[in-house]
């Protein structure tokens, strides 16, 4: 994510049509701050973001809604809130159509994570194919084999 920031700066720093403005990028705990002088140059400049996000791989939908507001100056400024772990009703709604699916996998929500065991490699490449294909799942998954 930083890299993809980085790249994004650079690449506003030398485009023409945003030489000298005041564009800023911030990367806070759990959200990103974009200002820019109009709302066309700050939806160009998340367009470029995206882009950079595009090309190291990384799934948009950690991206939640942006919420545009005016800043001080005549600018705008956007707060975009980055997704990060599974909320309890999307956890829910997810163990829900792993047990419909597939009754003898076992689907334990552990946190803000989402725990899913069976004895059979083969179930478990189903399951996460089935969650890469859901309609239902609007957030970023993330597979990890603890063995």
């Amino acid at each position: 994510m930083a890299n993809a920031l980085d790249q994004a700066r650079r690449e506003i720093a030398t485009r023409y049509d945003f030489k000298d403005l005041t564009i800023e990028i911030k990367l806070e705990k759990d959200q990103l701050i974009v200002s820019a002088p109009s709302d066309f140059k700050l939806t160009a400049v998340v367009d470029i973001i995206k882009s950079k996000l595009i090309r190291r791989e990384v799934d948009l939908r950690i991206l939640g809604e942006i919420k545009t507001e005016p800043a001080s100056g005549g600018s705008v400024r956007a707060t975009i809130p980055l997704v990060q772990g599974i909320s309890q009703d999307i956890a829910k709604t997810i163990n829900k159509l792993i047990r419909d699916t597939l009754p003898k996998i076992k689907s334990v929500i552990q946190g803000d994570t989402l725990r899913v065991s069976s004895k059979n490699k083969d179930e478990l490449q189903t399951v996460m194919n089935l969650l890469r294909q859901a309609e239902t799942v609007k957030i970023p998954l993330q597979f990890i084999n603890y063995r």
